[in-house]
């Protein structure tokens, strides 16, 4: 059978203390060991990776993103992809908070995927590597570069170039 290309993961963060003071109630339950939530009273979902609320950074780039790593360096391609209502915890997953000052422990998917690539590249010389990166972020179906501050939302569309090939072009 063909490995299929695309893994979803979906990672329950804590509540917020703020929400904690509200008496907000945890409405997303993790099925104990499946790849399976729950959501509400019945609602079940399945997915590639759950990663319940007491989950680490650590354990989310092991299983999810390291594999994408390694497949990076050997010349493939690779996409991430963070998906959620705003206040879900994709900034937090993606990056850890300030990247000034995150601790070890904290850090996000990018710190971690730029060191360990670029660890490998020091380590071997003898190959030429070309980095290309992105980090878009889609809001309200508009487009923003989040490496150039200077891109309007306006400025970005997606689009297919003449191979067939999904490309991000500036209009």
């Amino acid at each position: 059978m063909e490995e299929i290309p695309v893994k979803v993961a979906v990672r329950i963060r804590p509540l917020l203390c703020k929400e904690v003071l509200h008496n907000h109630q945890v409405c997303v339950r993790v099925i104990p060991n499946t790849q399976q939530i729950i959501i509400g009273r019945d609602r079940v979902f399945t997915f590639d990776f759950v990663f319940g609320k007491n989950s680490t950074q650590d354990e989310v780039y092991n299983t999810c993103i390291k594999p994408l790593v390694l497949s990076l360096i050997e010349g493939y391609n690779a996409t991430v992809f963070a998906y959620g209502q705003t206040g879900s915890g994709k900034t937090y997953t993606i990056g850890g908070g300030h990247v000034a000052s995150v601790v070890e422990g904290q850090k996000g998917i990018i710190p971690r995927a730029i060191q360990e690539i670029f660890q490998s590249i020091s380590e071997n010389p003898s190959v030429d590597f070309d980095v290309k990166v992105s980090y878009i972020e889609v809001y309200k179906e508009d487009l923003r570069d989040l490496l150039e501050l200077e891109t309007s939302m306006k400025d970005l569309h997606i689009r297919e170039d003449e191979k067939g090939n999904t490309v991000c072009t500036r209009c």
